[in-house]
């Protein structure tokens, strides 16, 4: 809505330049916080053409629109080189609370672009357990799908499991040589993470006999042999399962597409000697390769010695697919950690040799979540479980409510809701390509900056209306004139333009940061302003308007974080 305004501007100064608006409109900046206008436009390049000074273009251009201001959208004032406008509050109020009304929950929903965006993400890999950094995937996978959305997009949601590559070789092999337990009726995934760390740790004490004995094993499962595809089927089935229902948890019950890392494990046999074939790839003692030098990209390993696959032969067979079952994609994307940043850019300069349009693939990178004593390892055992993560939150938000005068399964609910927003709200508020530092006592905290804190505000907006008339929508927006009250508004018109931003960058922390300092800005006019006055009913009513845009336009940013909004704390 910013941008509306901006447009609304330049096509006010085109009337006085006899340009259009476009060429206008790169122009004009958002004025800065310590001066008391909204925005700026500076007069030095039509120095030149007008044969006057800036100053004298400024002054022109307030006198002449000061007097063709019919709508009085704006009011105009020059200082020095620059014009600039400041928004009516009132004319402000109206737009931004009426705009909200209409819209609803679908205030700023793009309008349908007709693009199809391919979302690759939610892809943890069997036999291995779920930590907080496949969290991290999960939460920016959803955000991202909801906000590409919201913006006007058709997303197909796409999961990749690794669920057949040397980890679980590693995991059979130990488990078949040296453990051969039975399998737990619970906190399977656990046992799982246990077996691959104790065969981590075998590993490592004599690797020169240990790892040709798992790359033997990984070839004898690609090739189907009948007694490890029996047991790589059963661990296999109980591993989905699991992340299945964590999906579920998480609130994410519905993928468009399921793709395996096995369901490509033939493709690529045939994707590889075409390659061969017509000299796309070549051998390399061995083993074929992809020479990208002259790209400054090295050498891109298609297939090991042993003629065992890599993710990276995986990966052009899986592009194949993707562009068979959806031809009509506009782009591509893959949410997988930035530690693969030249993989893809590997892949991506493959397939662009193959005759895949490069434009349409793109690698939205996060950065991993980090312990404050060091990097997580399975071999040191300082990894966060999934599940020890989210039952630390659940005591944690059970003993905040465990004193409310509640029924059991309402507390039970609040706690649950407050448990995984707070989770969710920590991962998602960070950039996404810079790091976590975890700290489990700081998450846990419940203050600043924090999920508690926002929903706290969003809590009292609640009780605010619990106590309120519902004759606030024929309010006089006339009477929301302090600067408190439009900074709240000129926020508020911000959130279109903010979403279409969070679209194109792939960045859904500019949405959670838009709902936190929403929420900041919220807590300073409750404590400098008295909303609900019956001495004064029609600034109440005035005051409960703006109340419920910024609670509605708060619970559209939490919905695109994939984030539940209790009305009580």
């Amino acid at each position: 809505m910013i941008n509306e305004y901006k447009i609304k501007f330049a096509e006010k100064l085109s009337n006085f330049f006899s340009l259009n608006s476009e060429e206008l409109l790169p122009l004009i900046q958002l004025a800065p916080d310590n001066v008391p206008w909204d925005l700026a436009f500076p007069c030095f390049q039509f120095s030149k053409t007008l044969k006057k000074a800036p100053n004298q273009i400024a002054t022109e251009l307030e006198n002449f629109l000061n007097e063709n201001n019919s709508d009085e959208l704006f009011t105009f004032q020059a200082v020095g080189p620059y014009l600039n406008a400041t928004l009516n509050n009132w004319s402000l109020a109206k737009e931004v609370i009426e705009s909200i009304k209409k819209a609803g929950k679908d205030y700023w929903r793009g309008k349908a672009t007709w693009k199809t965006i391919l979302l690759e993400g939610w892809a943890p890999n069997t036999h291995k357990s779920i930590h907080i950094g496949h969290i991290r995937n999960f939460l920016l996978s959803e955000s991202i799908s909801r906000v590409l959305s919201f913006a006007g997009n058709k997303v197909i949601k796409t999961c990749y499991p690794w669920d057949i590559w040397a980890h679980v070789a590693k995991w059979l092999w130990y488990y078949t040589n040296f453990s051969n337990a039975e399998f737990p009726k619970e906190n399977f995934t656990k046992w799982v993470w246990e077996i691959y760390t104790l065969a981590t740790r075998k590993i490592d004490e004599d690797p020169d006999t240990y790892k040709p004995q798992v790359e033997k094993l990984q070839k004898d499962l690609e090739d189907w042999d009948e007694k490890l595809v029996a047991l790589w089927k059963e661990t296999r089935a109980l591993c989905l399962e699991d992340m299945k229902h964590i999906f579920s948890e998480l609130w994410t019950e519905h993928l468009d597409k399921w793709y395996y890392e096995s369901e490509v494990e033939k493709p690529w046999v045939k994707i590889v000697n075409d390659l061969l074939e017509k000299g796309i790839a070549e051998k390399s003692q061995w083993a074929v390769v992809m020479n990208l030098e002259k790209y400054d990209l090295g050498v891109f390993l298609l297939l090991k010695s042993t003629w065992a696959s890599l993710y990276s032969t995986k990966d052009i067979a899986l592009a194949y697919k993707k562009q068979e079952d959806f031809p009509e994609y506009d782009k591509s994307l893959y949410v997988v950690w930035l530690e693969q940043e030249h993989h893809f850019q590997q892949l991506f300069k493959t397939l662009e040799i193959i005759g895949f349009d490069s434009n349409k693939l793109k690698h939205v990178s996060y950065a991993l979540v980090d312990l404050v004593d060091g990097k997580m390892s399975s071999r040191a055992w300082n990894v966060i479980l999934y599940e020890d993560f989210r039952d630390d939150l659940l005591a944690k938000t059970k003993e905040m409510v465990a004193w409310r005068d509640l029924p059991e399964e309402e507390k039970w609910k609040i706690a649950k809701d407050v448990a995984f927003a707070a989770m969710k709200f920590s991962m998602l508020l960070q950039d996404s390509e810079k790091g976590i530092l975890f700290d489990k006592q700081q998450a846990l905290s419940f203050e600043w900056e924090t999920w508690p804190y926002l929903q706290y505000m969003y809590a009292r907006m609640c009780s605010i209306f619990k106590k309120a008339d519902n004759n606030y929508w024929s309010a006089d927006y006339s009477l929301l004139n302090s600067d408190t009250e439009k900074n709240l508004l000129l926020l508020l018109a911000s959130f279109p333009d903010l979403v279409q931003k969070s679209a194109e960058e792939y960045k859904p922390n500019i949405i959670a940061r838009f709902a936190l300092n929403l929420a900041k800005q919220f807590s300073s006019y409750y404590h400098q302003s008295k909303i609900l006055d019956e001495n004064n009913k029609e600034v109440s009513a005035a005051r409960l308007a703006l109340l419920w845009a910024l609670q509605q336009s708060l619970k559209n940013a939490l919905t695109l974080l994939w984030i539940e909004t209790p009305e009580s704390m």
